[in-house]
């Protein structure tokens, strides 16, 4: 494996160099995991972590309760750009076939310095969406059974015991996804692909129906209805959306175990986010059309799993929920792996504490073992927030979501800066015929051609404006009880502390390599 002894990792080779069969000896890698992967499992992988039964059952009752019905247009609002930003990162799959996505695509499209920051970020936040996708069971589970309610009391993830009940079974569930996480990865792509297909099916039954259940016409989604002004209702209405429709990505994230990447990873990352953005807009709008009422108050508090069991019966709409807890099982376990390949991905290039254990890939497996594991520890620390208080629920969701776009346009910016300067795509070097828009089947490499320069500076300009609205402070959200300042800014401060403890670990670093290599070269400082 590559280890330096460097904060940042070393200048990266042309992507274009990349070897037949998407070999990683042209960046400078050892092929280290196993490349088993096809076309589905890749596929599989990117709609796990967006998962829409997961995250529109878990943020519904957020989105109306804010918006009323119409928060139901900021679905397509928000499908919109994150296709923007997915397009931009179809590119960049297909000519940077990596694990570590975002932090190898930041580095060699910034500087390596910059590429460090936008990895740590994103490190960070998905751990943090780890334990908010793991604390999704406490809204199925006990409307399947009361049984799975263990701690007693009201079963609502904002009440005292839901929340502590609800890091019971996140607990429970991250003990589970981190096991699989070490062991090989034809068990992790086999229960991927069962929670992928159960999902879907699960989707189309849920939708067809509550389309035979409707209750009212699509009219009713020009109506407002929720908490504040029109402005105030759509901007938190899009948080549902927002949650949602990320991860797209983790098809790249799995590169080095997909066979044919450079083909694959680009058609699996917009086949995933556009396949959930259709999935999702149809769960929202058969949920608000079925609803036996939206004014009594139990859609904005119990969401999706009040229309199912009260509109379906209750046995239906617990073999429904049951589904749901299945794909929030699928969805917790995608999400854990493509944190662990970033993790893996930054130590290989020896730029984190301990990197020669969290870069340990053992034969037996094939899988960074020490990588998942530390994930999982950190979700599970996370989760002890919901002891604390049942507003760490919505804190620790919409952190995840402004980290996570954040290190998107960690990405999309300097790949702006790149088609700006007339240096898109990166020349190959010693590639005077072309080969390096090319796939190793001589096929052309996805491109967005003309419309790489709107569609790149509408992504970033988008990626910006949702980061600014998810991390703004606002009281009758994050703290409308009052008296909890901490989690009225704890997406402000959880950035912040991410990026003051990265700038330490660094300065630290710095300071003990300068200390033994006086003549150190400076351009490693950057």
């Amino acid at each position: 494996m590559t280890v330096t002894t460097d904060p940042t990792p070393p200048a990266p080779p042309s992507p274009g160099a990349a070897a037949e069969g998407g070999s990683l000896a042209a960046f400078g890698y050892h092929q280290e995991l196993r490349r088993r992967m096809g076309r589905y499992a890749s596929f599989a992988a990117g709609f796990s972590f967006i998962s829409v039964l997961t995250t529109v059952f878990q943020f519904f009752s957020l989105g109306f309760s804010f918006g009323g019905p119409l928060f139901f247009w900021t679905w397509p609002a928000v499908l919109a750009g994150q296709l923007l930003v997915a397009a931009c990162f179809a590119e960049l799959a297909a000519r940077l076939p990596i694990a570590g996505a975002i932090y190898q695509w930041a580095s060699r499209l910034g500087t390596p310095a910059f590429g460090w920051y936008a990895g740590w970020i994103m490190v960070t936040g998905r751990i943090v969406v780890v334990a908010a996708a793991a604390l999704a069971l406490q809204v199925v589970l006990p409307a399947v059974w009361p049984g799975f309610q263990i701690v007693g009391g009201d079963p609502s993830p904002t009440t005292t015991t839901g929340a502590a009940n609800a890091a019971v079974l996140g607990l429970a569930l991250l003990a589970l996804t981190t096991l699989l996480n070490v062991l090989d990865n034809r068990a992790l792509s086999a229960v991927n692909t069962v929670g992928v297909t159960a999902e879907i099916a699960g989707v189309a039954l849920i939708v067809t129906l509550l389309a035979t259940h409707a209750e009212r016409d699509p009219g009713i989604t020009l109506h407002t209805g929720g908490e504040g002004g029109l402005i105030t209702a759509l901007l938190v209405g899009s948080f549902t959306a927002a949650y949602v429709l990320i991860g797209f990505e983790s098809a790249s994230e799995m590169s080095e175990e997909t066979v044919n990447p450079r083909r694959v990873a680009p058609r699996t990352t917009l086949s995933a986010l556009t396949t959930s953005g259709v999935c999702g807009g149809l769960l929202l709008l058969g949920g608000l059309l079925a609803a036996p009422s939206l004014t009594d108050g139990r859609l904005a508090g119990e969401g999706l799993g009040y229309v199912l069991t009260s509109t379906l019966g209750d046995d239906l709409g617990r073999v429904l929920l049951a589904d749901v807890a299945l794909a929030i099982c699928a969805a917790t376990l995608a999400i854990q792996t493509s944190a662990t390949r970033m993790l893996y991905s930054m130590a290989r290039d020896g730029v984190l504490p301990r990197s020669a254990r969290l870069a340990r890939v053992p034969r037996r497996t094939g899988m960074p073992g020490t990588a998942a594991v530390v994930v999982g520890v950190g979700a599970a620390l996370l989760l002890l927030l919901n002891l604390a208080s049942p507003q760490a629920f919505l804190a620790i969701g919409t952190t995840c979501i402004a980290m996570v776009y954040l290190a998107y346009a960690m990405v999309t910016g300097p790949m702006l800066v790149r088609r700006l300067r007339g240096e898109w795509p990166p020349a190959a070097d010693g590639d005077p015929g072309g080969e390096a828009d090319r796939d190793e089947l001589g096929r052309p490499l996805f491109s967005l051609g003309r419309w790489g320069l709107p569609v790149n500076a509408l992504a970033l300009g988008y990626g910006l404006f949702m980061t600014v609205n998810l991390a703004w402070p606002r009281a009758e959200v994050y703290d409308p009880e009052g008296g909890h300042w901490y989690f009225q800014w704890f997406t402000v401060l959880m950035v912040a502390a991410t990026v003051a403890t990265g700038a330490a670990y660094r300065w630290y670093r710095r300071r003990g390599e300068a200390g033994r290599k006086p003549k150190r070269d400076s351009r490693l400082m950057a």
